[in-house]
Protein backbone atom coordinates (compact mmCIF):
# COMPACT_ATOMS: atom_id res chain seq x y z
CA UNK A 1 0.00 0.00 0.00
CA UNK A 2 1.19 3.43 -1.03
CA UNK A 3 2.05 6.15 1.55
CA UNK A 4 1.84 9.52 -0.12
CA UNK A 5 -2.01 10.55 -0.80
CA UNK A 6 -1.71 10.72 -4.45
CA UNK A 7 -5.47 8.64 -4.57
CA UNK A 8 -7.56 11.44 -5.90
CA UNK A 9 -11.73 11.48 -5.63
CA UNK A 10 -13.63 14.26 -7.29
CA UNK A 11 -17.01 14.35 -6.63
CA UNK A 12 -19.06 17.13 -8.25
CA UNK A 13 -21.16 19.04 -5.55
CA UNK A 14 -24.95 18.01 -6.24
CA UNK A 15 -23.88 17.73 -9.87
CA UNK A 16 -27.26 17.43 -11.99
CA UNK A 17 -28.97 20.23 -9.82
CA UNK A 18 -26.19 22.68 -9.83
CA UNK A 19 -25.64 22.69 -13.83
CA UNK A 20 -29.17 23.82 -13.45
CA UNK A 21 -28.81 26.55 -11.19
CA UNK A 22 -25.77 27.64 -13.18
CA UNK A 23 -27.90 27.47 -16.52
CA UNK A 24 -30.83 29.26 -15.25
CA UNK A 25 -29.86 32.18 -13.27
CA UNK A 26 -33.66 32.94 -11.18
CA UNK A 27 -32.96 29.16 -9.68
CA UNK A 28 -29.31 30.30 -8.17
CA UNK A 29 -29.24 29.90 -4.41
CA UNK A 30 -32.93 28.52 -4.34
CA UNK A 31 -33.98 24.56 -3.82
CA UNK A 32 -33.79 22.34 -6.83
CA UNK A 33 -34.89 19.15 -7.15
CA UNK A 34 -34.45 16.71 -10.29
CA UNK A 35 -35.60 14.32 -11.21
CA UNK A 36 -38.90 12.26 -12.64
CA UNK A 37 -41.84 14.44 -11.44
CA UNK A 38 -44.80 11.93 -11.82
CA UNK A 39 -46.62 10.47 -9.02
CA UNK A 40 -43.98 7.14 -9.03
CA UNK A 41 -40.58 10.23 -9.48
CA UNK A 42 -37.99 9.66 -7.77
CA UNK A 43 -35.29 12.39 -6.85
CA UNK A 44 -31.97 12.24 -8.75
CA UNK A 45 -30.31 15.13 -7.00
CA UNK A 46 -31.37 17.79 -4.75
CA UNK A 47 -29.50 21.17 -4.42
CA UNK A 48 -28.28 22.17 -0.99
CA UNK A 49 -30.85 24.30 -0.60
CA UNK A 50 -32.89 21.91 -1.37
CA UNK A 51 -30.90 19.35 1.42
CA UNK A 52 -31.53 21.87 4.23
CA UNK A 53 -35.43 20.54 4.08
CA UNK A 54 -34.52 17.02 3.91
CA UNK A 55 -34.83 16.32 0.51
CA UNK A 56 -32.55 13.79 -0.67
CA UNK A 57 -31.80 11.68 -3.83
CA UNK A 58 -33.43 8.27 -4.28
CA UNK A 59 -36.66 9.88 -2.52
CA UNK A 60 -39.55 9.36 -3.80
CA UNK A 61 -40.78 12.98 -5.77
CA UNK A 62 -43.97 13.17 -3.80
CA UNK A 63 -42.64 13.17 -0.16
CA UNK A 64 -39.72 15.79 -1.62
CA UNK A 65 -42.93 17.78 -2.67
CA UNK A 66 -44.05 18.00 0.71
CA UNK A 67 -40.78 18.90 2.53
CA UNK A 68 -40.04 21.91 -0.05
CA UNK A 69 -43.32 22.56 -1.60
CA UNK A 70 -41.52 25.87 -2.87
CA UNK A 71 -38.47 24.38 -4.54
CA UNK A 72 -38.29 24.33 -8.43
CA UNK A 73 -38.47 20.75 -9.53
CA UNK A 74 -37.46 19.88 -12.87
CA UNK A 75 -36.85 17.00 -15.46
CA UNK A 76 -33.33 15.49 -15.93
CA UNK A 77 -31.24 16.90 -18.85
CA UNK A 78 -29.15 14.32 -19.19
CA UNK A 79 -27.68 14.78 -22.46
CA UNK A 80 -26.57 18.18 -21.29
CA UNK A 81 -24.96 16.82 -17.84
CA UNK A 82 -23.15 14.02 -19.67
CA UNK A 83 -21.52 16.99 -22.27
CA UNK A 84 -20.50 18.95 -18.76
CA UNK A 85 -19.36 15.64 -17.29
CA UNK A 86 -16.97 14.64 -20.62
CA UNK A 87 -15.34 18.00 -20.09
CA UNK A 88 -14.85 17.27 -16.60
CA UNK A 89 -13.72 13.44 -17.26
CA UNK A 90 -10.72 15.05 -20.18
CA UNK A 91 -9.48 17.57 -17.63
CA UNK A 92 -8.63 14.03 -15.44
CA UNK A 93 -7.02 12.25 -17.98
CA UNK A 94 -4.78 15.08 -18.42
CA UNK A 95 -3.63 14.62 -14.77
CA UNK A 96 -3.12 10.66 -15.25
CA UNK A 97 -4.11 7.94 -17.76
CA UNK A 98 -5.33 6.19 -14.72
CA UNK A 99 -8.78 7.74 -13.91
CA UNK A 100 -11.80 5.30 -13.11
CA UNK A 101 -14.90 7.15 -13.51
CA UNK A 102 -17.63 6.24 -11.29
CA UNK A 103 -20.44 8.13 -12.35
CA UNK A 104 -21.17 11.46 -13.99
CA UNK A 105 -19.96 13.14 -11.68
CA UNK A 106 -17.58 11.16 -9.58
CA UNK A 107 -13.78 9.45 -10.18
CA UNK A 108 -10.91 8.45 -9.24
CA UNK A 109 -7.50 9.61 -10.29
CA UNK A 110 -4.19 7.77 -9.27
CA UNK A 111 -2.03 11.18 -9.43
CA UNK A 112 1.20 9.20 -9.20
CA UNK A 113 0.82 7.49 -12.16
CA UNK A 114 0.54 10.82 -14.28
CA UNK A 115 3.73 12.17 -12.34
CA UNK A 116 1.67 15.31 -11.21
CA UNK A 117 1.88 14.12 -7.61
CA UNK A 118 4.42 11.88 -5.42
CA UNK A 119 3.70 13.64 -2.00
CA UNK A 120 1.48 15.00 0.21
CA UNK A 121 2.73 19.14 -0.89
CA UNK A 122 2.02 18.24 -4.64
CA UNK A 123 -1.15 16.52 -4.41
CA UNK A 124 -2.50 19.04 -2.87
CA UNK A 125 -1.07 21.21 -4.99
CA UNK A 126 -2.37 18.97 -7.83
CA UNK A 127 -6.02 19.02 -6.12
CA UNK A 128 -5.91 23.02 -5.73
CA UNK A 129 -5.20 23.47 -9.44
CA UNK A 130 -8.04 20.66 -10.53
CA UNK A 131 -11.06 22.24 -8.98
CA UNK A 132 -10.04 25.97 -10.09
CA UNK A 133 -9.75 24.32 -13.90
CA UNK A 134 -13.38 22.73 -13.10
CA UNK A 135 -14.67 25.80 -12.32
CA UNK A 136 -13.16 27.42 -15.41
CA UNK A 137 -14.00 25.13 -17.98
CA UNK A 138 -17.55 23.96 -16.39
CA UNK A 139 -18.41 27.30 -13.98
CA UNK A 140 -19.16 24.56 -11.55
CA UNK A 141 -17.61 23.50 -8.20
CA UNK A 142 -16.30 19.69 -7.12
CA UNK A 143 -14.71 18.57 -3.92
CA UNK A 144 -11.77 16.69 -3.89
CA UNK A 145 -10.21 14.58 -1.22
CA UNK A 146 -6.74 12.89 -1.73
CA UNK A 147 -5.51 10.23 0.47
CA UNK A 148 -3.21 6.41 -0.22
CA UNK A 149 -6.22 4.34 -0.79
CA UNK A 150 -9.51 4.59 -2.94
CA UNK A 151 -11.66 4.68 0.45
CA UNK A 152 -9.85 7.05 2.31
CA UNK A 153 -9.40 9.19 -0.85
CA UNK A 154 -13.45 8.95 -1.16
CA UNK A 155 -14.55 9.44 2.67
CA UNK A 156 -11.96 12.91 2.40
CA UNK A 157 -14.09 14.64 -0.76
CA UNK A 158 -17.57 13.47 1.73
CA UNK A 159 -15.76 15.67 4.59
CA UNK A 160 -14.68 18.36 2.00
CA UNK A 161 -18.21 18.91 0.72
CA UNK A 162 -19.56 21.25 -0.56
CA UNK A 163 -16.49 22.93 -2.53
CA UNK A 164 -13.44 22.18 -0.90
CA UNK A 165 -10.66 19.74 -0.72
CA UNK A 166 -9.22 17.55 2.07
CA UNK A 167 -6.26 15.56 2.59
CA UNK A 168 -5.77 12.61 4.74
CA UNK A 169 -2.26 12.68 5.94
CA UNK A 170 -0.25 9.29 6.30
CA UNK A 171 -0.16 8.31 9.54
CA UNK A 172 -3.15 9.83 10.84
CA UNK A 173 -5.80 7.28 9.07
CA UNK A 174 -6.75 5.03 12.21
CA UNK A 175 -7.35 8.63 14.39
CA UNK A 176 -9.76 9.58 11.54
CA UNK A 177 -11.64 6.68 10.82
CA UNK A 178 -11.84 5.69 14.80
CA UNK A 179 -14.60 7.90 15.67
CA UNK A 180 -16.56 7.57 12.61
CA UNK A 181 -19.92 5.44 12.27
CA UNK A 182 -19.49 1.72 10.63
CA UNK A 183 -21.59 3.37 7.63
CA UNK A 184 -19.15 5.50 6.23
CA UNK A 185 -17.65 2.21 4.94
CA UNK A 186 -17.67 0.59 1.62
CA UNK A 187 -20.10 -2.06 1.66
CA UNK A 188 -21.81 -0.87 4.94
CA UNK A 189 -25.34 -0.23 4.36
CA UNK A 190 -28.73 -0.04 6.25
CA UNK A 191 -29.23 -3.74 6.60
CA UNK A 192 -25.14 -4.51 7.57
CA UNK A 193 -25.07 -1.18 10.22
CA UNK A 194 -28.09 -2.28 11.74
CA UNK A 195 -26.71 -5.76 12.09
CA UNK A 196 -23.38 -4.56 13.80
CA UNK A 197 -25.99 -1.79 15.90
CA UNK A 198 -27.22 -4.89 17.80
CA UNK A 199 -24.43 -6.75 18.20
CA UNK A 200 -22.85 -3.60 19.77
CA UNK A 201 -20.53 -1.83 16.92
CA UNK A 202 -21.30 1.31 16.07
CA UNK A 203 -18.23 3.37 15.41
CA UNK A 204 -15.18 2.26 13.19
CA UNK A 205 -12.87 1.79 16.24
CA UNK A 206 -15.35 -0.46 18.07
CA UNK A 207 -15.23 -2.80 14.51
CA UNK A 208 -11.26 -2.89 15.38
CA UNK A 209 -12.03 -3.42 19.17
CA UNK A 210 -14.07 -6.38 18.08
CA UNK A 211 -11.59 -8.17 16.68
CA UNK A 212 -11.94 -10.07 12.94
CA UNK A 213 -12.95 -13.51 13.93
CA UNK A 214 -16.15 -11.72 15.33
CA UNK A 215 -17.02 -9.62 12.26
CA UNK A 216 -16.43 -13.23 10.12
CA UNK A 217 -18.71 -14.59 13.00
CA UNK A 218 -20.86 -11.51 12.44
CA UNK A 219 -20.92 -11.19 8.69
CA UNK A 220 -19.67 -14.15 7.33
CA UNK A 221 -15.79 -14.79 5.98
CA UNK A 222 -15.67 -12.74 3.33
CA UNK A 223 -17.24 -9.60 4.23
CA UNK A 224 -15.71 -9.70 7.60
CA UNK A 225 -12.21 -10.26 6.83
CA UNK A 226 -12.48 -7.41 4.40
CA UNK A 227 -14.54 -4.84 6.45
CA UNK A 228 -12.24 -5.59 9.24
CA UNK A 229 -9.07 -4.10 6.55
CA UNK A 230 -10.86 -1.80 5.79
CA UNK A 231 -11.59 -0.80 9.68
CA UNK A 232 -7.88 -0.84 10.00
CA UNK A 233 -7.36 1.54 6.76
CA UNK A 234 -6.00 -1.16 4.85
CA UNK A 235 -7.25 -0.63 1.04
CA UNK A 236 -4.97 -2.21 -1.66
CA UNK A 237 -7.67 -1.83 -4.75
CA UNK A 238 -6.21 0.03 -7.48
CA UNK A 239 -7.36 2.91 -9.73
CA UNK A 240 -9.04 1.23 -13.01
CA UNK A 241 -8.85 3.11 -15.90
CA UNK A 242 -11.59 1.49 -17.64
CA UNK A 243 -14.56 -0.03 -16.03
CA UNK A 244 -16.13 -2.67 -18.05
CA UNK A 245 -20.28 -2.31 -18.56
CA UNK A 246 -21.54 -5.51 -17.17
CA UNK A 247 -24.67 -4.57 -19.41
CA UNK A 248 -27.11 -1.94 -21.12
CA UNK A 249 -30.65 -1.60 -20.17
CA UNK A 250 -33.29 0.96 -20.12
CA UNK A 251 -36.83 0.76 -18.33
CA UNK A 252 -40.24 2.97 -17.50
CA UNK A 253 -42.29 3.62 -14.30
CA UNK A 254 -45.71 4.47 -15.14
CA UNK A 255 -48.02 6.53 -13.16
CA UNK A 256 -50.61 4.43 -13.86
CA UNK A 257 -50.79 0.30 -13.64
CA UNK A 258 -50.81 -1.00 -16.98
CA UNK A 259 -53.18 -3.72 -17.04
CA UNK A 260 -53.81 -4.31 -21.00
CA UNK A 261 -51.52 -6.91 -22.16
CA UNK A 262 -51.57 -5.54 -25.72
CA UNK A 263 -50.42 -2.50 -24.14
CA UNK A 264 -47.90 -4.19 -21.91
CA UNK A 265 -46.23 -5.95 -24.92
CA UNK A 266 -46.22 -2.95 -27.15
CA UNK A 267 -44.44 -1.09 -24.01
CA UNK A 268 -41.92 -4.11 -24.30
CA UNK A 269 -40.88 -3.10 -27.59
CA UNK A 270 -40.42 -0.05 -27.35
CA UNK A 271 -38.06 -0.57 -24.63
CA UNK A 272 -36.57 -2.90 -26.74
CA UNK A 273 -35.32 -0.35 -29.18
CA UNK A 274 -34.43 1.94 -27.01
CA UNK A 275 -32.26 -0.57 -25.59
CA UNK A 276 -30.81 -1.67 -29.06
CA UNK A 277 -30.10 2.08 -29.55
CA UNK A 278 -27.97 2.58 -26.35
CA UNK A 279 -26.02 -0.73 -26.97
CA UNK A 280 -25.35 0.28 -30.57
CA UNK A 281 -24.28 3.78 -29.01
CA UNK A 282 -22.17 2.23 -27.15
CA UNK A 283 -20.58 0.30 -30.19
CA UNK A 284 -21.61 -2.93 -28.34
CA UNK A 285 -23.35 -5.92 -29.22
CA UNK A 286 -24.73 -8.61 -26.16
CA UNK A 287 -25.43 -12.41 -25.60
CA UNK A 288 -28.20 -12.16 -22.51
CA UNK A 289 -31.79 -10.08 -23.59
CA UNK A 290 -33.13 -9.70 -19.64
CA UNK A 291 -36.56 -8.75 -19.19
CA UNK A 292 -37.77 -6.83 -15.66
CA UNK A 293 -41.25 -6.46 -14.57
CA UNK A 294 -41.93 -4.94 -11.88
CA UNK A 295 -46.06 -5.73 -10.38
CA UNK A 296 -48.69 -4.14 -8.94
CA UNK A 297 -47.75 -5.07 -5.77
CA UNK A 298 -44.12 -4.33 -5.81
CA UNK A 299 -42.94 -7.71 -6.57
CA UNK A 300 -40.18 -7.73 -9.48
CA UNK A 301 -39.34 -10.70 -11.76
CA UNK A 302 -36.72 -10.67 -14.16
CA UNK A 303 -36.58 -13.10 -17.31
CA UNK A 304 -33.26 -13.79 -19.15
CA UNK A 305 -32.55 -15.86 -22.72
CA UNK A 306 -28.88 -16.52 -23.94
CA UNK A 307 -28.48 -16.36 -27.49
CA UNK A 308 -25.86 -18.44 -29.32
CA UNK A 309 -23.80 -15.55 -30.13
CA UNK A 310 -23.83 -11.24 -29.08
CA UNK A 311 -26.15 -9.45 -30.96
CA UNK A 312 -27.10 -5.78 -31.61
CA UNK A 313 -30.20 -6.61 -34.20
CA UNK A 314 -33.35 -5.14 -33.03
CA UNK A 315 -35.46 -7.98 -34.51
CA UNK A 316 -33.55 -10.61 -32.37
CA UNK A 317 -33.72 -8.33 -29.12
CA UNK A 318 -37.54 -7.88 -29.93
CA UNK A 319 -38.43 -11.37 -30.34
CA UNK A 320 -36.40 -12.76 -27.70
CA UNK A 321 -38.27 -9.90 -25.20
CA UNK A 322 -41.58 -10.95 -26.10
CA UNK A 323 -41.15 -14.63 -25.73
CA UNK A 324 -39.87 -13.68 -22.24
CA UNK A 325 -42.51 -11.91 -21.89
CA UNK A 326 -44.85 -14.99 -22.50
CA UNK A 327 -43.56 -16.72 -18.76
CA UNK A 328 -44.51 -13.40 -16.92
CA UNK A 329 -48.05 -13.09 -15.41
CA UNK A 330 -49.33 -9.68 -15.65
CA UNK A 331 -52.68 -9.86 -15.06
CA UNK A 332 -52.76 -7.48 -11.85
CA UNK A 333 -50.99 -4.94 -13.43
CA UNK A 334 -47.61 -3.96 -14.38
CA UNK A 335 -45.95 -0.61 -12.75
CA UNK A 336 -42.68 -1.02 -14.25
CA UNK A 337 -40.80 -2.64 -17.21
CA UNK A 338 -37.53 -3.19 -18.56
CA UNK A 339 -35.31 -4.35 -21.14
CA UNK A 340 -31.40 -4.78 -21.03
CA UNK A 341 -28.71 -7.11 -22.88
CA UNK A 342 -26.01 -8.15 -20.89
CA UNK A 343 -22.77 -10.95 -22.33
CA UNK A 344 -21.21 -7.82 -23.71
CA UNK A 345 -19.13 -8.12 -26.42
CA UNK A 346 -18.07 -5.11 -28.87
CA UNK A 347 -18.50 -7.32 -32.04
CA UNK A 348 -21.60 -9.00 -33.28
CA UNK A 349 -22.18 -12.79 -34.54
CA UNK A 350 -23.55 -12.06 -38.40
CA UNK A 351 -25.84 -14.92 -38.76
CA UNK A 352 -28.51 -14.59 -35.97
CA UNK A 353 -31.68 -14.36 -37.15
CA UNK A 354 -32.42 -18.04 -36.88
CA UNK A 355 -32.07 -17.78 -32.93
CA UNK A 356 -35.35 -16.75 -32.50
CA UNK A 357 -35.83 -20.33 -31.49
CA UNK A 358 -33.08 -20.36 -29.72
CA UNK A 359 -32.92 -22.33 -26.09
CA UNK A 360 -34.16 -20.19 -23.19
CA UNK A 361 -32.23 -19.65 -20.17
CA UNK A 362 -35.30 -18.03 -17.43
CA UNK A 363 -33.65 -17.08 -14.41
CA UNK A 364 -35.71 -15.87 -11.73
CA UNK A 365 -33.44 -13.97 -9.73
CA UNK A 366 -32.03 -10.22 -10.19
CA UNK A 367 -29.38 -9.51 -12.87
CA UNK A 368 -26.91 -6.78 -12.15
CA UNK A 369 -27.67 -4.15 -14.55
CA UNK A 370 -26.30 -0.71 -15.54
CA UNK A 371 -27.14 2.42 -13.55
CA UNK A 372 -29.76 3.95 -16.35
CA UNK A 373 -31.85 7.45 -16.21
CA UNK A 374 -34.85 7.83 -14.20
CA UNK A 375 -38.09 6.59 -16.42
CA UNK A 376 -39.40 9.11 -18.67
CA UNK A 377 -42.39 10.81 -17.49
CA UNK A 378 -45.48 10.57 -19.64
CA UNK A 379 -47.95 13.57 -19.86
CA UNK A 380 -50.36 14.45 -22.23
CA UNK A 381 -49.28 14.41 -25.70
CA UNK A 382 -49.65 18.32 -26.28
CA UNK A 383 -47.78 18.67 -22.88
CA UNK A 384 -45.21 15.59 -23.63
CA UNK A 385 -42.76 18.44 -25.82
CA UNK A 386 -42.41 20.91 -22.66
CA UNK A 387 -40.58 19.11 -19.64
CA UNK A 388 -39.83 21.16 -16.83
CA UNK A 389 -36.45 22.75 -17.17
CA UNK A 390 -35.55 21.83 -20.26
CA UNK A 391 -34.39 24.84 -22.84
CA UNK A 392 -36.78 26.38 -25.60
CA UNK A 393 -36.46 29.42 -28.19
CA UNK A 394 -39.36 31.58 -28.44
CA UNK A 395 -38.39 33.62 -32.10
CA UNK A 396 -39.66 37.28 -30.49
CA UNK A 397 -37.81 36.54 -26.91
CA UNK A 398 -35.28 34.46 -27.59
CA UNK A 399 -33.73 31.08 -25.20
CA UNK A 400 -35.42 30.35 -22.02
CA UNK A 401 -36.28 27.72 -20.05
CA UNK A 402 -40.02 25.43 -18.96
CA UNK A 403 -41.16 26.62 -15.41
CA UNK A 404 -44.22 24.51 -16.31
CA UNK A 405 -47.08 23.27 -18.71
CA UNK A 406 -50.87 22.33 -18.32
CA UNK A 407 -53.80 22.65 -19.78
CA UNK A 408 -53.06 23.85 -23.16
CA UNK A 409 -50.37 26.56 -22.10
CA UNK A 410 -46.65 26.41 -21.42
CA UNK A 411 -44.60 28.82 -19.10
CA UNK A 412 -41.07 29.70 -20.06
CA UNK A 413 -38.86 32.12 -17.98
CA UNK A 414 -36.52 34.16 -21.13
CA UNK A 415 -32.36 33.98 -19.74
CA UNK A 416 -29.53 32.63 -20.30
CA UNK A 417 -26.57 31.30 -18.10
CA UNK A 418 -24.71 34.93 -18.98
CA UNK A 419 -27.82 37.21 -18.04
CA UNK A 420 -29.67 38.78 -15.15
CA UNK A 421 -32.54 36.89 -14.20
CA UNK A 422 -35.40 36.86 -16.44
CA UNK A 423 -38.96 37.49 -16.96
CA UNK A 424 -41.86 34.87 -17.05
CA UNK A 425 -43.99 34.77 -20.73
CA UNK A 426 -47.02 32.19 -20.65
CA UNK A 427 -48.03 30.74 -24.30
CA UNK A 428 -50.07 28.11 -25.78
CA UNK A 429 -48.50 24.60 -26.27
CA UNK A 430 -48.69 24.57 -30.31
CA UNK A 431 -47.53 28.31 -30.37
CA UNK A 432 -45.90 28.51 -33.61
CA UNK A 433 -43.46 30.67 -32.35
CA UNK A 434 -41.93 28.35 -29.41
CA UNK A 435 -39.66 25.63 -30.20
CA UNK A 436 -37.35 23.30 -28.61
CA UNK A 437 -33.55 24.25 -28.29
CA UNK A 438 -30.50 23.21 -27.39
CA UNK A 439 -28.68 24.11 -24.24
CA UNK A 440 -26.50 27.37 -23.75
CA UNK A 441 -22.94 26.23 -22.59
CA UNK A 442 -22.09 27.12 -19.03
CA UNK A 443 -19.18 29.26 -19.41
CA UNK A 444 -18.33 31.22 -22.85
CA UNK A 445 -14.97 32.13 -23.89
CA UNK A 446 -14.90 35.62 -24.99
CA UNK A 447 -11.68 36.74 -27.36
CA UNK A 448 -10.34 40.10 -25.99
CA UNK A 449 -6.69 42.26 -25.66
CA UNK A 450 -4.56 40.40 -23.23
CA UNK A 451 -6.19 37.31 -23.46
CA UNK A 452 -9.85 35.45 -23.35
CA UNK A 453 -12.18 36.07 -20.43
CA UNK A 454 -15.49 33.68 -19.41
CA UNK A 455 -18.94 35.02 -19.18
CA UNK A 456 -21.19 32.73 -17.48
CA UNK A 457 -21.82 31.21 -14.05
CA UNK A 458 -18.35 30.43 -13.46
CA UNK A 459 -17.20 34.51 -14.62
CA UNK A 460 -16.74 35.80 -10.99
CA UNK A 461 -14.16 33.19 -9.74
CA UNK A 462 -12.17 32.83 -13.09
CA UNK A 463 -10.22 34.61 -15.62
CA UNK A 464 -9.38 32.54 -18.33
CA UNK A 465 -10.13 28.96 -19.34
CA UNK A 466 -7.21 26.86 -20.25
CA UNK A 467 -6.91 24.59 -22.64
CA UNK A 468 -5.72 21.70 -21.72
CA UNK A 469 -3.71 20.93 -18.28
CA UNK A 470 0.32 20.28 -18.32
CA UNK A 471 1.75 16.82 -17.33
CA UNK A 472 3.15 18.35 -14.25
CA UNK A 473 2.66 21.56 -12.46
CA UNK A 474 3.97 23.42 -9.64
CA UNK A 475 3.16 26.28 -7.66
CA UNK A 476 2.14 28.45 -3.96
CA UNK A 477 -0.63 28.81 -2.26
CA UNK A 478 -3.50 26.55 -2.09
CA UNK A 479 -3.75 25.92 1.67
CA UNK A 480 -6.84 27.53 2.37
CA UNK A 481 -8.38 25.10 0.33
CA UNK A 482 -7.62 22.39 2.87
CA UNK A 483 -10.46 23.35 5.20
CA UNK A 484 -14.17 22.79 4.66
CA UNK A 485 -15.65 26.54 3.70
Amino acid sequence: MRTAPTILHLDMDAFFASVEQASKPSLRGKAVVVGGLGPRGVVATASYEARVFGVHSAMPMGQARRLAPNAAYLVPRFTFYRSISERVMELLRALSPLVEPLSLHEAFVDLEAGGVAWDERSARLAGVKLRADIRAVTGLTGSVGLAASKMLAKIASEEAKPDGLVVIEPGTERAMLGPMSVRILPGVGPATGDHLRRAGITTVEEIVEAGEDELVRLLGKAHGHGLYAMALARDDRPVVAEREAKSVSVEDTYDVDIHDRTRVAMEVQRLAERCVRRLRGAGLSGRTIVLKVRRYDFSTLTRSETLRGPTDDPAVVREAAARLLDSVDTTGGVRLLGVGVSGLADYTQEDLFAQAAGERAVAESPVEERAVAPAEEQPPLAERRWPAGHDVRHAEFGHGWVQGSGLGRVTVRFETPASEPGRVRTFRVDDPDLEAADPLPLVLRIPGPGGDRVSGAGSQAVSSVPASLPKSWSGSGGGAATSRP
